[in-house]
């Protein structure tokens, strides 16, 4: 029974609630159904009356504003690419660091394309604050409406950012993708330096056919001038990766692909296989050295007339089978047209990462 007064509403508990026989089945105890009646529920006083008041939840939890959490998830925005994309301390893998004019324009490309998707996430994250402050509880000038169904303009609007969305990421990728063609010529300041590229079980072969000279696991080139990479594989398919360049590239067996990279900037960078290829993948890396015009003549001219020579015969015995290895190799190249010989089988291809199962560990490390 609830009676009215002036004032703060006020319930009243009476007696009468109390009055109506309560039956409950529950367990049994020691061997009786447990039953309760009016007499055992009628209270012997009735409570004292209970006043409601308004609750005012906000004084009660420690509420966010919608402008400390963009805040927050800007901050955190601008400093996860820095995280992501910093693998090494010395930047020599940071892709938002190119030293060329490829992977100038991949950051661009990629940076255009976190741009036009922000547009959508950003808008949607500050939505959802937003709706969650406004449509609180307590705000009694927000309303719903049980039997809405339908809105054309906020169809309209649903899918028409996204469409519109979609449309200028693959505008971005077409035009990209055709600009930065890897067969692509490549303009310079120097003589263009021809570099062919083998993969191999698990470690890297550059040959300059030009210079006469072969290297492993280490690539020298001159700053400003065009590299025109010839690339193949001599076992499974690997992918050629200089983050600091751009554009990785796939090494297959029995083909050969073209890649044009120039770079700006003296110094030391690193190369990476992008693609999992067996038990050595985490091993196959390569150092990238930009050396001045003057200072690649002197180390071509130093290596041409190294002891060791690379041949078939050596490529056979101490190449092509499967091994890892930190040692920077240098050749004096026998056989100019090796990699020729590669690429169409002539040589035959390693046995791929499988043998590895029956070689042992030990000797593929």
């Amino acid at each position: 029974m609830t009676s009215e007064v002036s004032g703060p509403r006020v319930v009243n508990l009476g007696v009468e609630a109390h009055r109506q026989t309560i039956a409950i089945r529950g367990d049994t105890l020691g061997g009786e159904r447990l039953r309760t009646t009016h007499a055992q529920m009628e209270p012997k006083a009735s409570p004292a009356p209970v006043v409601l008041h308004p609750i005012n939840r906000d004084s009660h939890v420690h509420s966010v504003s919608p402008l400390d959490a963009i805040l927050f998830i800007s901050a955190l925005a601008i400093s996860l690419p820095h995280r992501v994309f910093q693998t090494v301390p010395d930047t020599s893998m940071n892709i938002l660091d190119p030293q060329g004019p490829i992977a100038a324009a991949d950051k661009t490309i990629l940076i255009d394309s976190i741009a036009i998707m922000l547009a959508i996430v950003v808008p949607t994250i500050v939505a959802i604050f937003v709706f969650a402050w406004y449509f609180r509880r307590s705000n009694i000038r927000a309303f719903y409406w049980p039997d809405w169904e339908y809105s054309g303009r906020l169809e309209l609007v649903v899918w028409s950012i996204p469409a519109l969305t979609i449309v200028l990421l693959g505008g971005v990728a077409w035009i990209g993708s055709h600009q930065l063609d890897p067969a692509r010529p490549v303009e310079g300041t120097g003589q263009g330096i021809t570099i062919q590229v083998v993969s191999l079980d698990w470690k890297w072969l550059f040959i300059y056919p030009d210079q006469r000279i072969a290297t492993v696991n280490t690539l020298t080139v001159p700053v400003g001038s065009p590299l025109h990479f010839q690339l193949t594989s001599a076992s499974v398919m690997n992918v050629f990766f200089i983050p600091q360049l751009g554009s990785m590239i796939y090494t297959m067996n029995g083909m050969v692909n073209r890649l044009e990279l120039r770079a700006d900037n003296i110094g030391d960078l690193q190369g990476i296989s992008a693609h999992f290829s067996g038990d050595g993948f985490p091993e196959m890396m390569f150092d990238v050295h930009v050396v001045s015009q003057t200072d690649f003549s002197s180390w071509a001219s130093g290596a041409v007339r190294s002891d060791k020579v690379l041949n078939a015969e050596v490529y056979r015995k101490d190449l092509l089978k499967q091994s890892t290895t930190k040692d920077k190799l240098a050749f004096r190249l026998d056989e100019p047209l090796l990699f020729h010989d590669i690429a169409i089988q002539a040589i035959p291809p390693g046995p791929g990462p499988i043998e590895a199962v029956n070689i042992g560990v030990d000797n593929v490390r």
